[in-house]
């Protein structure tokens, strides 16, 4: 059987040079001579440029949830229902929530502070949770799981 040989390209030509004209010269001189004049700076004296890479050290400082004393740990979001808006939580031991209180939901991305304005305990309206206690409530931003929730005292 015979086989066929791998057919072969036309060579390239190679690409010539474009003669430089005189005038091609004297702009590509005076382009140089505008751009020098230009980058011109003047020298800083060394406690200038101290200065000058202090002002532009950045530090982050994180911000903390409101002062401790005035919040207390109550419970965790267990789960949010975005179509609903409403997240379900569940009390630590020895807490209990009211309609009316105050609760601050904290987490890596969640910040917001809301009145409790109604409590579901298997879909039924109910006035008050206790510890441990399943519940859902109407929230007005985005909760995530995880996320603490602290009743803020007044």
């Amino acid at each position: 059987m015979a086989t066929r040989r791998k057919a072969k390209g036309k060579a390239r030509a190679k690409r010539k040079k474009a003669t430089v004209t005189k005038a091609a010269k004297r702009r590509k001189v005076a382009r140089k001579a505008r751009t020098t004049s230009k980058k011109t700076t003047t020298k800083l004296s060394p406690s200038a440029s101290i200065k000058r890479t202090k002002s532009t050290v950045k530090t982050t400082i994180k911000p903390s949830p409101q002062s401790a004393s005035r919040e207390q740990r109550i419970g965790i979001v267990t789960h949010y229902y975005s179509h609903l808006s409403v997240a379900t939580m569940r009390l630590e031991s020895g807490t209990t929530l009211q309609v009316g209180d105050v609760i601050h939901i904290h987490g890596h991305t969640t910040d917001f502070t809301q009145k409790v304005d109604s409590l579901e305990v298997d879909h039924a309206p109910v006035t008050e949770v206790g510890p441990n206690d399943d519940f859902g409530l109407k929230v007005t931003e985005h909760a995530r799981e995880h996320d603490t929730v602290f009743k803020v005292r007044s």
